[in-house]
């Protein structure tokens, strides 16, 4: 039985606080069906504190004026703090999401802390400042701070989301209020504990856990200067409707419908393990998520039966076991979205080849089977629209050009992948996807470089320099003819 973890203060600029509304989100175990948690849903009044805080301690405080390597020990000590609670955030997450345990160790925990490293590691080398030539005489061009940051993040890997705006916002001197979403609050009252002890000022932090309507009236608040968010496309819309009012600055980070293309001289026993990975990973809870996979005619029937045997292989159940590599999906909602897609699909014509209902024994709980289509045509809903359950679809395709074509076919371009003998082939293939992240024969997300999405899949970019850049103004100081710049590190 897990414990009922039970919090009664809100995070305000870095204090607990007494929230000024009486709202309780209850967090519920997708796995056992019971409340788990209990935390204070902020109101619009807190959100008013919190900015107000922020405002304050990135108008007048010290933060935004700290020497880069202050800033960046303040943020190692939240990575470090984080390494060593590595396996209760795990726990915490798995437990509000269904992420199993395992995969939770690497993505929810151990992963904040890479994004946390790559992060450190780009601002250190960034260009803050730098002259050049202008046409009238020398310029110097400065990138500052943007200012108070609302990050709004979604269940599904909730840590993850928040280092990636986070470290960013805090590396460059903003200050932020993080809006954890309302069915995976518990971790974020750990992250507020790690953030405390590491010694961020007044005003630098708030984390408030609430629903929709006051997400919204966070993103639409006039003391906001950026808005970060993750979340479903409709949302994402939202977000920058509401935030055009004050002309807030945005980035997006949406949905996917990610294809992986196998090329008729890829081994499948390389592949296969990295397909599952990539399409049935966090029980299918991604946006990265490779959803669509796509075999050549001459191998289709060899790939399907490969996939079948490795799809019926995985261990569905209890999130917290640490043999689960299927758990279940975050809420009620999900589960009888996966099923109502499944449905869907088989009346277009698909055809299940493995899964497609609720694993037997696991009745109580939100679980559905990882489940594989066939017969997949492009123009069908299940290949089009985001199910974010574990509901993959496999699709046949004649040559490349035909592949490329269908893989581009999409109103999403948030990821993807291929899968070759000839690396130098599947480079050439990935400069014809129009997607954000591409992978050649593997599948992971590298914090160095920047991530996003074409078309519907977002706005803007995270990680990497382009990834700091969102967080920062760029100002142009003109300078007199015949102004010397000094020589770089000059004064240091």
């Amino acid at each position: 039985m897990t414990e009922l973890v039970e919090h009664g203060k809100l995070f305000i600029g870095g204090e607990w606080a007494d929230p000024l509304g009486g709202g309780t989100i209850e967090v519920v175990s997708p796995h056992t069906e019971q409340v788990i948690g209990r935390v204070p849903h902020a109101s619009g009044e807190d959100v008013d504190r919190a900015v107000a805080a922020a405002r304050k301690a990135f108008d007048e405080g010290p933060w935004p004026r700290l020497a880069l390597e202050e800033r960046i020990a303040v943020v190692s000590r939240i990575k470090d703090a984080i390494a060593v609670r590595h396996e209760e955030i795990a726990r915490s997450i798995s437990s509000q999401n269904g992420s199993p345990y395992s995969w939770s160790v690497l993505a929810q925990a151990l992963g904040p802390m890479m994004v946390y490293d790559a992060a450190i590691t780009v601002a250190r080398d960034f260009p803050y400042e730098e002259y050049r030539a202008g046409a009238l005489g020398p310029i110097l061009v400065r990138r500052e701070p943007v200012g108070v940051v609302a990050a709004v993040i979604p269940w599904n890997v909730p840590q993850f989301v928040a280092a990636a705006k986070l470290a960013p916002a805090l590396l460059t001197g903003s200050t932020v209020i993080l809006k954890p979403s309302p069915e995976s609050p518990l971790d974020s009252f750990i992250l507020a504990d790690i953030a405390r002890e590491a010694g961020l000022p007044e005003g630098v932090l708030s984390i408030l856990p609430a629903d929709r309507e006051v997400s919204e009236y966070l993103v639409g608040h006039p003391g906001v200067d950026k808005v970060a968010f993750t979340g479903s496309v409709a949302a994402g819309k939202r977000v920058m409707e509401v935030a055009a009012r004050n002309l807030t600055r945005v980035t997006l980070e949406l949905g996917g419908k990610s294809a992986a293309v196998i090329l008729p001289d890829a081994d499948l026993d390389l592949t296969v393990p990295g397909l599952i990975q990539s399409g049935w990973m966090n029980n299918g809870q991604a946006c990265v998520a490779q959803t669509r996979i796509l075999a050549p005619r001459s191998r289709y029937d060899e790939v399907a039966e490969a996939l079948v045997a490795a799809v019926r292989a995985q261990v569905v159940g209890d999130p917290l076991d640490p043999a689960t590599q299927i758990g279940p999906l975050v809420a009620k909602r999900q589960q009888r979205r996966s099923l109502d897609y499944i449905g869907i699909g088989q009346e277009e014509g698909a055809k299940v080849l493995t899964g497609g209902g609720i694993p037997a024994g696991l009745e109580r709980g939100w679980y559905v089977e990882p489940t594989l289509f066939g017969d997949v045509d492009n123009s069908m809903r299940i290949a089009r629209e985001e199910i974010f359950g574990p509901v993959v679809c496999l699709l046949p395709y004649g040559d490349e050009e035909e592949a490329a074509r269908i893989a581009n076919d999409s109103d999403f371009g948030l990821s993807g992948s291929v899968w070759t003998a000839d690396v130098e082939h599947g480079i050439d293939f990935a400069r014809r996807v129009r997607t954000g992240t591409y992978n050649v024969n593997t599948f992971s997300l590298d914090m160095l470089g920047p991530f996003g999405g074409y078309k519907s899949s977002g706005v803007g970019r995270e990680f990497g320099p382009e990834g700091l850049s969102e967080y920062l103004e760029h100002k142009m100081i003109h300078l007199p003819a015949g102004y010397q710049a000094p020589a770089p590190g000059a004064g240091a």
